[in-house]
């Protein structure tokens, strides 16, 4: 004898072992959550955190109801994963969801992955009240509909779950009116579902949507959920064979198995910098020892001023749109180091360059400054000894170029990782750079401005001069480091000669005691 309800839920799932073997038991489908790869996270973990509205991989992280997957095409099931997440929270919260896909057809798809899951002989099919081509309504309320990338439809309703695949094939304006479809519902058991919104896809473009959503990510914080071919194929909970591996990895181009299904970035013949090399810069943990973040406003302090140290400033005022960014770096060391980061947008002129000459006089820095366009706006407030830069030209083009080197030179720069100085220097393009044709699209990145200026007041620094002191203390003053013998320094006992380390390690010095 058959039934249509083989089993009875007395409550949704309210552990990630609970939810795992819900779905297993209701769908007839296991989704991965063995480790494989040591930058990749199982499938279920996704899953997991999409289904209870969280990110598990920061917890502390303000951002906790939206997620960007990125996964293997074909070999890591990103589609029917959306699919089994869009039935099991509208089932069990009684929730609405939406899915969009690049185009109707991948909407369509979603939904067709539905359909073949909820013929599964455990499935809740007495939930049904309706059923169609594009609509599902369930009998606890719960609605879930597939709808066509456009202006009109994307920013209509507002469910709580939106499913957003292949987003590399959707355009960004598209995607961005989506985005503010996800808002609180109440389901049938007077609960609050909160909105969650998951971004999928498989990265391919590297110029497209997933590129920017990628920027975006490292910029505020959302967390990014990557696994390949490997978490789907591991051998304890896996679905996918070797065999269907090696098959699919014969008839792939090296070069889009590498992107597509390795999980690589798409190569980018336009970056303005090298890959490898703004990796490398900004490999430094991020740590300040002060900071003060708020809306269009982050300052950071990274280390204190210290009196033998040669330091310079640069900045890049706003304009409309834009950030002013502050960059103070200590340059007497290999590799130079950040000290201070300031970002900010929307404060009075006054304001923001009295953060400028505050920092300038704390660190006792040589200054730099774009004074494009801005005339005496700047140079009225600025400290008088802050050198004005005309960011026109071959002179600009120059300048640029010199800061290009130097972030590709190995070992000449160290900096914290600030998502967003990191973010804007990675993803800048050479037209950014070189073209002033903003009509293209083109646009010198804030931070790069300011720290190319911070660079290119390094190159033309003189020494810091200043009276010599005797400090209270007895500790040697800068001056005593230098030119007087450490005690119980060792000599040569044949010429007396006295090896300074920092000094005849340096080319640019010749001193014998």
């Amino acid at each position: 004898m058959t039934t249509t309800n083989p089993f009875v839920l007395e409550r949704p799932p309210q552990t990630d072992d609970e939810l795992y073997w819900l779905i297993q038991l209701m769908w007839g489908t296991r989704i991965p959550r063995t480790p494989v790869c040591p930058d990749h996270v199982p499938p279920f973990t996704a899953f997991a955190d999409a289904y209870f509205g969280r990110n598990s991989l920061d917890p502390s992280s303000p951002v906790q109801s939206v997620a960007l997957w990125h996964g293997s095409r074909g070999l890591s099931g990103k589609s029917f994963m959306l699919s089994i997440l869009g039935l099991t929270k509208t089932h069990m919260r009684g929730c609405d969801a939406n899915l969009l896909g690049g185009s109707m057809a991948q909407s369509i798809n979603i939904h067709e992955h539905m359909r073949s899951a909820m013929e599964y002989r455990n499935a809740p099919q007495y939930m049904i009240a309706d059923n169609t081509a594009t609509y599902v309504k369930l009998t606890n309320g719960a609605r879930i509909r597939p709808l066509t990338a456009s202006q009109k439809t994307v920013r209509g309703p507002h469910p709580a779950l939106l499913l957003l695949d292949e987003i590399d094939e959707m355009d960004l304006d598209i995607l961005d009116a989506a985005l503010g479809q996800p808002m609180p519902q109440k389901n049938y058991l007077n609960e609050i579902v909160k909105p969650y919104t998951v971004m999928c896809s498989t990265w391919q473009n590297p110029q497209g949507t997933f590129t920017e959503i990628y920027k975006r990510a490292d910029e505020q914080g959302i967390p990014k959920y990557a696994w390949c071919y490997r978490e789907s194929a591991n051998p304890v909970d896996g679905w996918l064979s070797e065999e269907a591996i090696a098959e699919k990895k014969a008839m792939i181009p090296a070069e889009m198995w590498r992107v597509e299904y390795e999980l690589g970035e798409p190569s980018i013949g336009n970056r303005a910098f090298d890959s490898d090399s703004v990796e490398r810069v900004w490999s430094l943990p991020f740590e300040p020892l002060a900071q003060k973040v708020m809306k269009d406003f982050e300052e950071y302090k990274f280390k204190n001023y210290e009196r033998d140290g040669v330091y310079v400033i640069g900045a890049d005022w706003a304009k409309e749109q834009d950030y002013t960014v502050i960059t103070v770096l200590r340059v007497d060391l290999k590799p130079m180091e950040l000290v201070y980061y300031a970002r900010v947008n929307r404060r009075p002129y006054p304001v923001m360059i009295g953060m400028f000459n505050e920092a300038m006089a704390e660190y006792n820095a040589q200054g730099e400054y774009d004074r494009t366009g801005l005339g005496n706006v700047v140079t009225d407030y600025i400290d008088y000894r802050a050198h004005g830069f005309m960011m026109v030209g071959d002179k600009r083009a120059s300048m640029l170029s010199e800061f290009v080197s130097g972030v590709e030179t190995p070992g000449l720069m160290q900096f914290p990782k600030i998502p967003s100085a990191y973010t804007e220097m990675k993803y800048a393009q050479v037209g950014d750079l070189y073209s002033n044709a903003q009509a293209q699209g083109f646009h010198l990145p804030d931070t790069v401005c300011a720290l190319a200026l911070s660079y290119y007041r390094a190159k033309r620094s003189v020494p810091n001069v200043a009276a010599i002191t005797v400090l209270k203390d007895g500790s040697p003053n800068r001056y005593q480091k230098v030119f007087e013998r450490p005690k119980g320094e060792a000599t040569n006992s044949l010429t007396g000669d006295v090896r300074i380390s920092g000094i005849d390690d340096d080319p640019r010095f010749s001193l014998v005691l």
